[in-house]
């Protein structure tokens, strides 16, 4: 992966995960060591609301919507509340107005394990909101001479919606 080839193969993802897992354990073994001093109520909100503003009603939509694609503005809040920028001012904002605290470890803590465990990482418009392998995908791991990744455990597999086929320019002829 790089900057002409903004793809990753099973090996560079899953070192990509593997980054993020880090982080995961980080956070984890400070919330256990300041376990005490966590205000759980809070930490439990910030936990939630990231999911419940910027998944749920993306996964609802994905599947209520019988293969058609779904508004972007789903994605948009997907990677809006996924996003380590904004969760980040997030996290300044509140130690700002109401002061630094244990709690906010969850943000870390959620995102890191969005990544880490589940390898769920920013969404693109060309893709469906849920995970679904694509065949152009697979076509360039045999290209490659890489082993497919496995399936990701919908009980069938669905048909990817929501890609729209890039237009290529031709060439005038001469």
């Amino acid at each position: 992966m790089d900057q002409a080839n903004p793809f990753e193969t099973p090996r560079t993802f899953t070192l990509h995960r593997a980054e993020y897992l880090v982080g995961l354990a980080v956070s984890t073994v400070l919330m256990v060591v300041h376990y005490d001093e966590i205000r759980w109520l809070p930490a439990v909100a910030l936990f939630l609301y990231i999911d419940v503003i910027g998944y749920l009603p993306g996964a609802l939509a994905f599947r209520r919507s019988d293969g058609r694609p779904i508004s972007k503005t789903y994605y948009t809040l997907y990677n809006v509340m996924h996003s380590l920028i904004t969760q980040g001012a997030v996290v300044g904002l509140w130690c700002w107005l109401i002061g630094p605290e244990w709690a906010l470890l969850v943000i870390p803590f959620h995102l890191c394990g969005d990544r880490g465990l589940f390898g769920n990482f920013m969404k693109s418009y060309a893709l469906p909101f849920e995970p679904v392998r694509q065949q152009g995908y697979l076509r360039l791991l045999d290209d490659l001479g890489l082993a497919h990744p496995k399936p990701v455990g919908h009980a069938t597999e669905p048909t990817p919606v929501g890609h729209v086929p890039a237009q290529i320019p031709t060439r005038p002829a001469g």
